[in-house]
């Protein structure tokens, strides 16, 4: 290691994990691409974690093509007789090194198979050598066998259509749901199951990959692309199954969204639905496992909308879309599609260098703020080398044609198949083309700020529109109440009107802080407290660079769209029918226009969050139940909106706090399968 000279000091480096490919850009296989795709590999050992005992790693993997000659050598002597390449899966099964368990897996996958009517053509042991492992992880080493699978009556037909991928989708999903229901301490994992690639993978040392896997060494296993990752476990611990790459691919950084992606993928799953699947789509729920890291949740994702039909690209920039509201030199078709997809899905934001492929195609790009590097090489051999840094692969400087890394939310594409590899614009560009996207947000989306002018324009010519709050909302008999009873009763603090809200009223600016807290809990205090001061705001575990704000007002936006979800897996008009807001925090005018909304499917519903203050906390859980009760009531009926009002506090009526009411209310939709149809908005004097 570099020691500590001149302005450099070793202290400041900071690393974290590697991921890279290589690709032959015209998909001819060899050995060639596999074996620079290990040295690849080795060389960004320094980017993985290791135990003190130097040789316990976190994670190292290596996604090929299914090597079909390869294959068929090693099955032959097994009695394993394999079909024409493609026409025929082969499963990566991570099982339980216990006898019983172990066949009792294998059992539960062989009937499953046969279920969705293929056939088991045979298992094949794994070799391995254990030699190179540390004890630990030679202790924690699962039994590894592959499965080959093939489609009864067309073993000799190679699939074209992708339809026998979805079948051992389908499969696998199904294989994952049983496990769940086997008894505890038996645990299994199924690393790839395809017909077009295969995964080998484990907590091991980049280095030590090839030397635990004999498969990696024999001369006859070739790809024509190879995708590769050294882990630095940040978020969970080391394990075989945690190592990259996944099904479809590896990820550097980390997902500081993961919690709202998940909840809000359980809202979407309801009412998914694709011919693609056969009427089998229940079986593949839930979309994404439980106690996973965030790389893999977002692969399934991934995997799922490119099986349903969505280009592996166009999957990748609905999921992590580049910076676009403040692209003032976008073009409008490539905005539309932006925009159009953002009403289907948020995007899963955080630091993310993401390589993927579906074994045709492979790519990378980076996340809208560009905070993992990626850098490529195309050589006049035509190969795509890309990996977390410059000089990962030594390629001599006479057989590059091309270099440059990948800047913020922008992808690379190499299509093995057509023989091309495509930069960000042609990859954005055939994207923006596919539909009609422009259109559709054109005609579909309302945006509430141009309701808020055409208001004030009648209101100026005296239309009869009425001032919010001066009419009875909810049939509690506003009144006016002085202010300092209502600071009271949402529990406002002399240092907060001192402190923030004065600062903010007097120079129209939040007032400098730090991310810092040390107010006392409010578990200890013997005082009332809000609900909401025993909550903190999770933040992201690990430390990227400080965003300052002329690249912040770049890359961020607020801006959010209201209304009703639509089948995840299509794409039709009605997906951009949305009430566009530039940012969370509502204004009284932005208020009147929301209620001033006339589409039948997005007008809002007001229900008022508020109990009687003589039932006590009795009355406060039957509040909260009714007020559930009627969120049910109003989203069956079809609303766009809920609005969640504790307007009309006084001596006789209290406030549901308002985290309560909004959770409650989420939670209770989620569970009545209603919580796509509407959007949920506070208006609260906690705030």
């Amino acid at each position: 290691m570099t020691g500590k000279q001149g302005l450099y000091d070793p202290a400041y480096e900071h690393d974290a994990c590697g991921i890279g490919f290589v690709a032959h850009i015209h998909g001819v296989r060899s050995r060639d691409v596999v074996e620079k795709s290990l040295r690849l590999l080795v060389n960004l050992s320094h980017r993985s974690a290791v135990a003190a005992d130097s040789c316990t790693g976190d994670g190292a993997g290596i996604l090929l093509q299914v090597p079909h000659a390869f294959l068929r050598r090693v099955c032959t002597p097994l009695g394993i007789s394999l079909p024409d390449a493609g026409s025929y899966g082969v499963g990566m099964l991570f099982l339980p090194s216990r006898p019983t368990d172990r066949l009792a897996c294998e059992r539960m996958v062989e009937k499953t198979i046969t279920a969705e009517g293929c056939s088991v053509l045979g298992w094949r042991d794994v070799p391995v050598d254990d030699a190179v492992l540390s004890g630990p992880t030679r202790r924690a080493r699962p039994a590894m066998r592959q499965i080959f699978v093939a489609r009864k009556g067309v073993d000799r037909e190679v699939d074209t259509n992708s339809s026998f991928e979805v079948t051992l989708y389908v499969i696998r999903r199904k294989v994952e749901a049983a496990l769940r229901k086997m008894p505890a301490g038996v645990n299994a994992y199924v690393a790839s199951f395809s017909s077009r690639t295969m995964v080998y993978k484990g907590m091991l040392r980049p280095d030590q990959l090839p030397g635990f896997y004999h498969d990696l060494r024999d001369p006859d296993l070739v790809s024509a692309l190879a995708m590769v990752h050294s882990r630095f476990s940040t978020n969970t611990f080391p394990s075989w199954r945690l190592a990259h790459p996944y099904r479809f691919l590896c990820h550097n950084g980390e997902i500081n969204t993961l919690r709202g992606n998940l909840s809000w993928m359980r809202v979407r799953e309801g009412l998914m639905s694709s011919s693609r699947f056969g009427g089998r789509l229940a079986a593949l729920l839930p979309v994404c496992g439980e106690n996973q890291s965030d790389s893999a949740s977002l692969d399934n994702v991934l995997e799922l909308l490119t099986l349903a039909g969505r280009p592996l690209a166009h999957a990748m920039a609905m999921l992590i879309p580049e910076a676009w509201e403040g692209h003032t030199s976008m073009s409008p078709e490539r905005r539309a599609f932006y925009e159009y997809h953002s009403s289907i899905m948020e995007p899963w934001d955080g630091p993310a260098a993401v390589a993927f492929t579906d074994g045709r195609q492979i790519a990378a790009m980076l996340d809208r703020n560009g905070l993992r590097p990626a850098r490529y090489v195309v050589t006049a051999d035509d190969f795509v080398v890309l990996s977390s840094e410059a000089g990962a692969l030594e390629i001599p400087a006479a057989n590059i044609r091309a270099k440059g890394r990948l800047e913020p939310g922008k992808m690379l594409v190499v299509n093995t198949t057509q023989g091309r590899v495509l930069d960000d614009e042609a990859i954005k560009m055939e994207l923006a083309m596919v539909r009609p996207y422009h259109r559709w947000v054109a005609e579909g989306r309302i945006d509430l700020a141009s309701v808020i002018t055409a208001t004030e324009r009648q209101k100026e010519k005296g239309e009869g529109y009425e001032v919010i709050g001066a009419r009875d909302e909810g049939g509690l008999g506003l009144r006016a109440i002085p202010l300092v009873i209502q600071q009271r009763a949402f529990g406002y603090t002399a240092d907060e009107l001192k402190m923030v809200l004065g600062p903010m009223a007097e120079a129209g600016e939040e007032p400098a802080g730090s991310m810092g807290n040390d107010t006392p809990l409010a578990v200890l205090s013997r005082r009332p407290q809000l609900l909401a001061s025993y909550f903190r705001q999770m933040f992201a575990q690990v430390t990227n660079p400080a965003i300052d704000p002329i690249r912040e007002q770049l890359v961020m936006s607020l801006a959010m769209s209201l209304g009703p979800q639509c089948n995840l897996l299509e794409e039709t008009a009605e997906h951009a029918k949305q009430l566009r807001i530039e940012q969370p925090v509502l204004t009284e005018k932005t208020m009147s226009a929301l209620r001033g909304v006339a589409d039948p499917t997005l007008h809002a519903v007001m229900l008022p969050a508020l109990f009687s203050v003589a039932d006590g906390a009795g009355g406060l859980e039957l509040a909260v139940d009714e007020l559930c009760r009627a969120a049910s009531e109003a989203a069956a009926s079809g609303c766009g909106v809920l609005i969640l009002s504790d307007r009309g506090v006084d001596a006789d009526h209290a406030a549901i706090p308002c985290p309560l009411a909004v959770s409650a209310v989420h939670q209770h939709l989620i569970r009545e399968g209603l919580r796509w149809r509407v959007s949920l908005v506070a208006e609260t004097g906690e705030a």
